[in-house]
């Protein structure tokens, strides 16, 4: 009887049973794998933010008690808020610049044959650290054009549209009949019709003169005109050659520009030739001759990149440099899963390239933008390395930024609370960014 209630009956309660993950894996195993990673996490993670949270409500000595004077600093302290907003420059700019350079490349290289190549050129600059990256744009915006490829890129185009002048350092010598005149030098007295005029200059170093300068010779006269030689007078060795005249080892300044002036008026101008002679007409008789400051201005030196007006739009480009090929890879690989049936579409109706661009290929691709833009968004709001190492001395407070401002505090000033406190700011400035970022690719995950 009491087989067959059991037998009628209802089944016996089935053995409970240790539950498994998705993947069958027990969770105990499951968390003993993942408690060396917890141990580290909490060890250089938890524990710092922790610390340095506690660390900023404390003084110099970490003894007293200073609440919020710390985080007051933040906005009271003149290199703090110089970081703040070099901080803002960089959020703004950098992420913004490098994702729309990343995705010109990736759009653009979609269509060659060669793309992938450019590509890995582009790319290949996230292969190099921070720090040697921040080397080569510290030799590269050097203000000697000889060694900063920035200025001799920039002074060959300013050379190419402004003539410059071969003689910065020329200047009258002993006895000259040549007098200062501001940046100009003019002759004492005035020149008439037939008479030979001697302009010599000293100065310019021989390797510096002109590969066409030409050995000077003696102005011989001619009638109804004024004819004249500048030349750089000077001879090696001690009592060599003759003060005042040209001799056999000395050459013509070629080019020179030779104005008349009477009243004050330039009544007529002339260039020298290759042997530094010129001729002038009757226009310049009773007019004394004038060698203008054109001819002695210093060569254009380029910009100071690394001067305080510069030097964070300079690192900045130098941050696009290493990042934009990160930008274009993610992009270009939004790109390849993106229909292209729609793009097709959206030309047989007649849409032009560009409208398929605006139109249809940036709204698809706009959470792959978003991505990229935040992600270096965070990247930018912990630069350090290029900011420190970039920028020289006179220029790294105009250069400042949180995290370097951190260091400097920490370190250099002895300040280890405002240190912690500028370290929680930066913390809460990051939170909400990666909030944002986590979100974006939960939904991605979800669609």
């Amino acid at each position: 009887m009491a087989s067959a209630n059991v037998a009628g009956g209802a089944p016996p309660p089935a053995t409970p049973k240790s539950r498994k993950s998705v993947t069958g894996t027990r969770k105990s195993v499951a968390a003993l794998f993942l408690l060396p990673a917890l141990v580290l996490l909490g060890a250089l993670v938890v524990y710092p933010i922790g610390y340095s949270l506690v660390r900023s409500f404390y003084d110099q000595s970490g003894n007293g008690f200073a609440g919020f004077d710390n985080y007051e600093a933040l906005f009271t302290d003149e290199g703090i808020r110089t970081a703040l907003k070099n901080n803002v420059i960089w959020v703004v700019f950098a992420p913004t610049i490098a994702t729309a350079l990343g995705l010109i490349f990736a759009v653009l290289t979609e269509r060659v044959s060669w793309g992938t190549a450019f590509k890995l050129v582009v790319f290949m600059p996230m292969a190099i650290s921070m720090l040697a990256a921040g080397i080569i744009f510290r030799l590269v915006y050097d203000q000697d054009p000889d060694k900063g490829v920035a200025n001799a890129v920039w002074v060959g185009v300013h050379d190419t549209f402004a003539e410059a002048s071969a003689f910065p350092k020329a200047h009258p010598g002993r006895d000259s009949p040549l007098v200062a005149q501001g940046g100009s030098f003019i002759t004492k007295a005035t020149v008439s019709t037939g008479d030979t005029v001697t302009l010599p200059l000293v100065g310019v170093a021989p390797e510096q003169m002109p590969g066409d300068a030409e050995r000077a010779v003696p102005p011989q006269a001619e009638p109804g005109k004024i004819t004249g030689t500048t030349w750089q007078d000077f001879t090696r060795g001690k009592g060599v050659g003759t003060l005042g005249a040209p001799d056999a080892s000395e050459v013509g300044y070629p080019g020179m520009k030779i104005e008349a002036v009477k009243d004050g008026k330039v009544v007529e101008s002339t260039k020298a030739a290759d042997d530094g002679s010129f001729t002038l007409s009757e226009k310049a008789d009773g007019a004394q001759l004038r060698l203008p400051a054109s001819n002695f201005k210093e060569p254009y030196a380029g910009l100071d990149w690394l001067g305080p007006s510069l030097v964070t739009p300079a690192i900045i480009g130098s941050y696009i440099w290493m990042w934009a090929g990160f930008a274009m890879v993610l992009i270009a690989a939004g790109l390849a899963g993106m229909p292209r049936e729609l793009l097709e579409a959206a030309r047989v109706d007649g849409a032009n390239e560009w409208q398929v661009f605006r139109r249809v290929t940036v709204p698809l691709l706009a959470p792959v933008l978003a991505v990229v833009a935040v992600t270096l968004m965070i990247n930018v709001l912990k630069i350090f390395d290029l900011v420190f190492i970039i920028a020289p001395g006179s220029s790294q407070d105009d250069a400042n930024v949180l995290a370097l401002e951190l260091y400097r505090k920490g370190f250099s000033e002895d300040q280890p609370g405002i240190a912690s406190a500028i370290s929680v700011f930066l913390l809460l400035l990051v939170i909400p960014v990666m909030w944002f970022n986590i979100r974006r690719l939960r939904r991605e995950v979800r669609r």
